[in-house]
């Protein structure tokens, strides 16, 4: 899937928050793969206005079931 210029930059704005957010906890490359994991999941939704706050939730889902 092709991503929108808007919906790129709010990706990139949810992972910088979340390798902020998780940055005690969680390596910078395993908040990618959890946003890279979690963005894969909502590929088939066809209307994307919501996808960025979506993807956050579901990638903070994801680190936090992490083993440390």
């Amino acid at each position: 899937m092709l991503i929108e210029p808007d919906e790129d930059v709010a990706l990139r704005h949810v992972t910088d928050h979340l390798k902020s957010s998780y940055r005690d906890s969680r390596a910078p490359a395993e908040v990618e793969a959890a946003v890279a994991t979690a963005y894969a999941s909502f590929d088939d939704l066809p209307i994307r206005t919501y996808v960025p706050v979506l993807v956050e939730r579901q990638a903070r889902r994801i680190l936090s079931e992490l083993s440390d």
